[in-house]
């Protein structure tokens, strides 16, 4: 099964030369390659999860040099799991972003830009978890930021090319120390190899392992947009269009979680800056929340959440015990998800009703009552209702901090419980602003179509003629603002999501059960080690 490992990078990249040479008016063939790789990368995924949990780490040294000299990929428990999920997320929202039809607005340039890009995200995506050093963690890096400005840019309106600007720049400054700490670390110990590494840095004087330490974190900080450097996230996101947005939300932050969590066991154990990483979190929980209850935009208040509950996740490598570890990755998993939901939830808010300000939706569970559960089954997910597993997540990280038993991690738990009841105020502010109140009353803007929702041929409204021109309008209470259907591939791909989100409530003994075995994996060391470099 070793030679399965490589697939998940090799073959996204494969398919996106294809839709390079095929060009960009066989749209429907662009479509077909785009979900034929992406399922079979995900049947590949789940290959390796059960393998990996059967019998340990796959390694596979590419062109079959050793290390230092060689490109090692690595499929132990924790990678596999997270190849899984986000093979399962990058299908979903690649099945929505074909029901926006977000290909067919691009027939006008030399090249689909849209298929290509994404392709080479989940190329970069899969690389960063295979990856089995420094380097090649580096390049995947690299390759998502590539990938990400195009989607992040697709249409070249002004606010796209702006936030993508603003990310593009971050990203670059974070590349920088990146290499910075690769160069020292290989220095330091004459390879970036992650298990070589693991065994050289205990070697090292406390002042050089200390300074590699903290430039990779820092790194990783930037990539899982913690604070007090999470301030690009909010600015960059919302821009985008639904799919990217709910892509981006959902894995790209997870992967500078999944990087911390791989440095801080493998590389530098015996948790030392736990005090940090507490401080961290503590930050990271509460700041976002209280940034998520000032706003009025849907997406914004959702990239805020997301700023938000990496304090979670960040809670549970602080603490550094199985207990803590296990409930991180369990909560990454179901983070993923619920947060690629709730955006593509709200790519449906704003293709129904033409927008995601607050201010001016009211009424949508009258008129759009399947939007509304869509998005009423992660919003009570993310805010950890029982028995969903965002509470199951949750839970474990509680319980690990009062086994902890240390006044920084009773702080935490003080911190969770604030952020959690607060991200149930402002899921519960949205339901009521958009889904349960009546439409507000205001004009229409220009193009907007009203329907009647009272069977009263008399009052139906017709389209806005915009500034100066006649329009007829009825009371709002009679009438919301929508400007087009929602395509039904884009409901349909919305509860696939939700969906797998409720089935890790199903699945909950067994995902638990796994997380607990990476945990114990993660903190052996032992198995990464000997897989790598023989026994």
């Amino acid at each position: 099964m070793n030679a399965l490992v490589p697939l998940p990078v090799v073959l996204p990249l494969t398919a996106c030369g294809l839709s390079l040479f095929i060009g960009p008016r066989l749209r429907m063939l662009h479509r077909l390659i785009g979900i034929g790789v992406l399922a079979a990368v995900l049947v590949v995924d789940i290959v390796l999860l059960v393998e990996a949990d059967r019998g340990g780490p796959l390694v596979v040294h590419l062109g079959d040099f050793a290390p230092p000299l060689g490109v090692t990929l690595v499929a132990d428990r924790l990678a596999a799991l997270m190849l899984t999920v986000s093979g399962a997320i990058t299908l979903i929202v690649l099945i929505y972003a074909l029901g926006q039809d977000m290909v067919d607005r691009e027939e006008r340039a030399p090249i689909a830009v849209f298929h290509p890009a994404y392709l080479v995200l989940v190329s970069g995506v899969s690389l960063t978890f295979l990856a089995g050093d420094l380097v090649n963690l580096y390049v995947g890096f690299e390759i998502m930021l590539m990938a990400s400005f195009v989607l992040l840019t697709v249409g070249g309106t002004e606010p796209r090319l702006r936030a993508g600007s603003t990310y593009v720049v971050v990203s670059l400054v974070s590349s920088l120390v990146f290499l910075a700490g690769i160069a020292v670390a290989y220095a330091a110990c004459g390879t970036a190899n992650f298990a070589q590494l693991a065994v050289r840095l205990a070697e090292l004087p406390l002042g050089v392992r200390t300074l590699i330490e903290a430039l990779l974190l820092t790194v990783f900080g930037v990539k899982a947009a913690a604070f007090p450097v999470a301030a690009w996230l909010p600015d960059s996101y919302p821009t985008a269009p639904a799919p990217v947005t709910a892509v981006f939300a959902g894995l790209l932050t997870k992967v500078g979680v999944y990087s911390i969590l791989r440095a801080e066991t493998l590389l530098f154990p015996g948790n030392r800056l736990s005090l940090l990483l507490m401080a961290v979190a503590f930050s990271s929980l509460l700041i976002g929340i209280l940034g998520a209850v000032a706003q009025t935009d849907l997406k914004r208040l959702l990239s805020f959440t997301l700023v938000s509950h990496i304090g979670f996740m960040l809670f549970g490598l602080a603490l550094g015990s199985r207990g803590g570890i296990g409930g991180a990755i369990v909560y990454t998993a179901h983070h993923i998800t619920v947060q690629t939901t709730l955006f593509l939830a709200a790519g449906l808010l704003e293709r129904r009703y033409g927008t995601t300000e607050l201010t001016r939706l009211g009424g949508a569970a009258r008129t759009a009552p399947l939007l509304a559960a869509l998005w009423f089954v992660p919003a009570m997910n993310l805010a950890g209702i029982p028995p969903l597993s965002g509470f199951l997540g949750k839970l474990g990280l509680m319980r690990a901090g009062a086994a902890d038993g240390g006044s920084e991690a009773y702080v935490l738990l003080g911190a969770c419980a604030v952020a959690s009841l607060l991200t149930l105020y402002v899921m519960a502010k949205v339901w009521n602003l958009a889904f349960w109140r009546a439409a507000p009353s205001q004009l229409p803007l220009e193009g907007t179509v009203l329907e009647d929702i009272d069977d009263d041929e008399d009052s139906v409204v017709a389209v806005g003629a915009g500034n100066g021109g006649a329009v007829a309008v009825v009371p709002a209470t009679v009438c919301v603002r929508t400007t087009a259907r929602v395509p039904r591939v884009m409901i349909a791909a919305t509860v696939g999501a939700v969906l797998l989100g409720l089935s890790y409530t199903v699945l909950a003994t067994p995902l638990t059960g796994l997380a607990d075995r990476s945990a114990a994996e993660l903190l052996a060391r032992t198995p990464y080690i000997t897989a790598v470099l023989g026994p």
